[in-house]
């Protein structure tokens, strides 16, 4: 299993919440504009009501699969509560996957409020529901952005301390210089007089101190 906190009950019920509330809000809005645009021409039975009903149920279910392939295993409710949707082995979710798990949705909601699913939950080791069991995937708790940045920094200057002697020593200086002011929580200005080796020798002590 990946090093990332499972996310807990308490954490998918409030993701949960906040993205129902959100797809509901959105299904009724659109019915709501439907129905006041189609107007006299309502009717539950003539054509124009598939136009407003139709959009409506496909905003509600399939606003999970949609917004999490769109935002990269998260929605706005997850994003809230500080979890995300990731693969077993850590990486984002691949499509089949996400398809999987919200297929299954029907089944961890059973017989009323999620009940099949919470339950799977709290007697799982990795806290996970049905339908994480059977597409593979794991909701944890998402990294802070911060740290993200911070870890993202770091493998770039990395890198770029690999292939040092293989760059245009201007365009390196550039670079080395806008990734030391990175590391080092400095403005661009303060990093501006390193260059060669010192710019060299300040990035690799930037990287060893954290």
């Amino acid at each position: 299993m990946i090093g990332r906190q499972p996310a807990g009950p308490g954490s998918r019920s409030y993701a949960f919440v906040i993205d129902w509330h959100i797809r509901v809000l959105a299904a009724l809005g659109w019915m709501l504009a439907a129905v006041l645009a189609l107007q006299p021409a309502w009717s539950l039975r003539s054509g124009p009501a598939w136009i407003a009903t139709a959009p409506a149920l496909a905003i509600y279910f399939l606003y999970h699969p949609v917004v999490e392939i769109l935002l990269r295993g998260q929605t706005p409710g997850k994003r809230k509560a500080g979890v995300r949707i990731v693969a077993r082995d850590g990486s984002e979710p691949d499509l089949r996957a996400i398809l999987i798990r919200n297929a299954l949705r029907p089944i961890d909601s059973l017989p009323l409020f999620y009940a099949v699913g919470l339950v799977c939950c709290v007697v799982t080791a990795e806290r996970v529901r049905i339908g994480d069991l059977a597409a593979g995937t794991l909701l944890v708790e998402a990294a802070p952005r911060a740290a993200e940045d911070a870890r993202d920094a770091r493998d770039l200057a990395e890198r770029f301390l690999q292939r040092w002697t293989s760059l245009d020593p201007v365009k390196r200086g550039e670079i080395g210089r806008l990734l030391l002011a990175r590391l080092a929580g400095e403005p661009a200005e303060a990093v501006r007089r390193f260059d060669g080796e010192e710019l060299r020798r300040r990035l690799r002590a930037s990287l060893h101190r954290r």
